[in-house]
């Protein structure tokens, strides 16, 4: 790993090893610093710590192959381009080594029935709204704006059917020109302030109540809530095993790399699983 230009020593990465190995073969640093960039961290000692992690686990594979003799055959993928032979021998021996057995419609409907809440469509909102801008740190401008809102929500009150030419006249939102009308919406598609203002509101009608946001305030009708559904086990259960199926991989992935780990002599750096199982 390169030093930092212009960091005095104090300030460098802290307990970087010198040299990493895995049962006597070093891990070059040059390698290490370069597989930095496929690691997001907080600092770069971690990001150092990350990437020497990876490219010992990846010798720690590459060793087993050679020991069980893997001969690499690197296949095509569907874009044209072409595994590595380090990629080829790899992939053949998780294939020989870590397999999961296939989860059966038995199994899948077991976790159907423990989880069955998230088995349901989400409830769907047809929603027109009028937005009032104010930015969320200015105290004055969201008095102003709050004030303003609330004089277009008194003539809605009484007015419902003025909504869409208050929404054209005093709307920031560019849903403004179709009446201030943002469609069916479901959760992920608004800010969370507003999506959870939305299972408060009664349907058919402009809320009595402003709805603040990061965005400044909204005047809200919301014309209809259609409720989600339960999906049945046949809609689910190809999600279910295959959840499961990716599950169980990552437990055995686990679970093979402590046996490599643990019989292994490496040095530079702590990998997790080394000393300690990784069996959940």
């Amino acid at each position: 790993m390169t030093e930092i230009i212009g960091t005095s020593p104090a300030a460098r990465p802290q307990h970087r090893p010198d040299e990493v190995r895995v049962d006597g073969v070093v891990i070059p640093r040059a390698a290490i610093a370069r597989e930095i960039q496929n690691h997001s961290t907080k600092t770069p000692a971690d990001a150092w710590r990350a990437a020497a992690r990876a490219l010992v686990v990846r010798e720690l594979l590459l060793a087993e192959a050679r020991r069980l003799d893997i001969v690499p055959q690197p296949a095509t993928h569907a874009d044209g381009t072409r595994e590595t032979d380090e990629e080829a021998t790899i992939r053949a021996l998780l294939e020989r080594e870590v397999t999961v057995p296939k989860a059966d419609t038995a199994t899948c409907r077991r976790y159907f029935e423990r989880n069955r809440a998230a088995f349901r469509s989400d409830d769907l909102y047809e929603v027109s709204h009028i937005l009032i801008p104010a930015p969320p740190a200015d105290e004055a401008k969201r008095s102003v704006a709050r004030a303003e809102a609330e004089a277009v929500l008194r003539v809605l009150l009484t007015d419902e059917t003025a909504f869409a030419e208050m929404a054209r006249a005093h709307s920031a939102c560019p849903s403004r020109e179709v009446g201030g009308s943002l469609g069916q919406i479901g959760p992920g598609q608004t800010v969370p302030e507003f999506e959870t203002a939305l299972s408060a509101i009664d349907p058919g009608m402009v809320h009595p109540q402003l709805v603040a946001t990061r965005y400044g305030f909204h005047i809200v009708r919301v014309a209809q809530r259609m409720l989600g559904e339960d999906l049945p086990f046949e809609a689910a259960e190809e999600a279910i095993a295959a959840h499961l199926e990716v599950t169980s991989w990552h437990i055995a992935m686990r679970q093979y790399l402590s046996l490599l780990a643990g019989r292994a002599d490496i040095r530079g750096v702590a990998l997790e699983g080394a000393t300690t199982p990784l069996v959940q």
